[in-house]
């Protein structure tokens, strides 16, 4: 196993040959959503919400829809929708542990992102979750962010990757399929094609079903 070699302790080591930040990433820091992060979210079709738990243990989580499922209730909180899924709800028993939460917006063909981070709660609140509602779906949860920061980030690391440019991305037929992933690491023993079957069934029939 690989061991960590020259490993930095301090921030003053990290700038210590590099450049200070620019004015303007060291002041672009709100404490609200104001009108331009809002229409930044009401555009977002995807996000990653990162947790942590009293551990220190983290996990990240996508959540997608179409523009606009994500609701700015008012300039200091957030409602997201919770969708069919796994059922393992590990970002829900961060929250429960931690109260903490840190959100990355993207919009499809544009590489900057918005960064919200803050603290959450998860609730049951009929109001926010049917304003949330998909093809007649109402989510059984909302997690509601009280937002704390909020920032625009530079769109290097999408330029860089091609993200939006799917001509000059690898060709993905040799990757694992998500079933052969499934019986792989969980060593299941139904039959593969059976599972396979089951998970298109719930991509193609049940994206906002139980």
């Amino acid at each position: 196993m690989y061991e960590p070699k020259d490993v930095l302790t301090s921030i003053e080591q990290v700038y210590a040959n590099q450049r200070q930040p620019y004015e303007s990433q060291t002041q672009k820091f709100i404490d609200h959503i104001d009108d331009l992060c809002r229409i930044w979210i009401e555009h977002s079709t995807f996000l990653t919400m990162a947790t942590v738990d009293r551990a220190g243990n983290m996990d990240i989580s996508p959540k997608g829809d179409p523009a606009g499922f994500v609701k700015v209730l008012d300039p200091k909180t957030l409602a997201i929708p919770d969708r069919p899924g796994n059922h393992r709800y590990d970002g829900f028993r961060n929250i429960m542990e931690t109260g903490r939460v840190g959100l990355v917006f993207l919009v499809p063909n544009r590489n900057e992102v918005v960064r919200v981070n803050g603290s959450a709660v998860v609730v049951e609140d009929m109001a926010v979750r049917e304003q949330c509602a998909i093809k007649g779906r109402v989510p059984d949860f909302a997690v509601i962010v009280r937002v704390e920061e909020a920032f625009y980030h530079c769109g290097k690391s999408i330029i860089r990757s091609r993200l939006w440019h799917p001509d000059a991305q690898l060709p993905v037929d040799a990757l694992p399929t998500y079933a052969e992933a499934l019986m792989a690491h969980g060593e299941l023993t139904e039959d593969i094609a059976d599972l396979a079957a089951r998970l298109r069934h719930n991509d193609e029939k049940r994206l906002y079903d139980e």
